[in-house]
């Protein structure tokens, strides 16, 4: 079974996040990271309510969120997880949706969390790190660090939506964006009408 790193940071999108986790738990072990910004909006944005007085507590309810006992939670502050260690290995990291300090952190080397760590992990293992960051419009900062991380080999995913499958619906729209972060790191799914009418 492969196993991926999976974060939730402070910026709208989380709904994203959530419809590309819910396929990745199909097919792998997650090592999931959410930022404390990142709670409230979750619970707006999708009505999951993850918070909780423990890590065991978070942890339970993720994971009877997607029906899967392969989530494995932690909190953004425990430097010492895992995950914060190349040694660790895993088959790549997710951050959905990125905010525009998580991405500066990660494009300037500065780690003061999990989150910022674990991406810093990721790409000095040469692993794949697919982002997508969450903000509009971009200022030339947010450009810059993206061309940063661009030319490190970084995939970069802000939520575009195309149009050629007619969506008729958000979740329609979502699952197209979904569909394109899943394909970057190489995960099969049929989670939207590809050009020339196939799935």
């Amino acid at each position: 079974m492969k196993k991926y790193v999976f974060a939730f940071t402070g910026a709208t999108g989380s709904v994203l996040g959530v419809r590309v986790l819910r396929e990745i738990v199909t097919i792998a072990e997650v090592h999931l990271l959410v930022s404390s910004q990142a709670f409230p909006i979750i619970l707006q944005e999708t009505g999951l309510d993850w918070s909780g007085a423990t890590r065991e507590e978070i942890q339970g309810k993720v994971r009877t969120s997607f029906h899967t006992e392969n989530i494995y939670y932690y909190y953004e502050t425990d430097l010492s997880a895992p995950v914060s260690s190349g040694s660790f290995k895993t088959d790549g990291m997710f951050i959905v949706p990125c905010s525009m300090k998580t991405l500066s952190g990660v494009a300037n080397g500065y780690t003061e969390n999990l989150i910022q760590r674990s991406a810093d992990v990721t790409m000095k293992e040469g692993r794949p790190l697919v982002i997508s960051p969450r903000e509009t419009p971009f200022s030339a900062i947010h450009l810059e660090n993206m061309l940063k991380l661009a030319r490190l080999g970084v995939k970069i995913v802000p939520p575009v939506m195309g149009f050629y499958h007619r969506p008729r619906t958000i979740e329609d729209m979502v699952d197209f964006v979904a569909g394109k972060i899943l394909d970057l790191m190489g995960i099969e799914h049929d989670i939207f009408k590809r050009w020339g009418g196939g799935t």
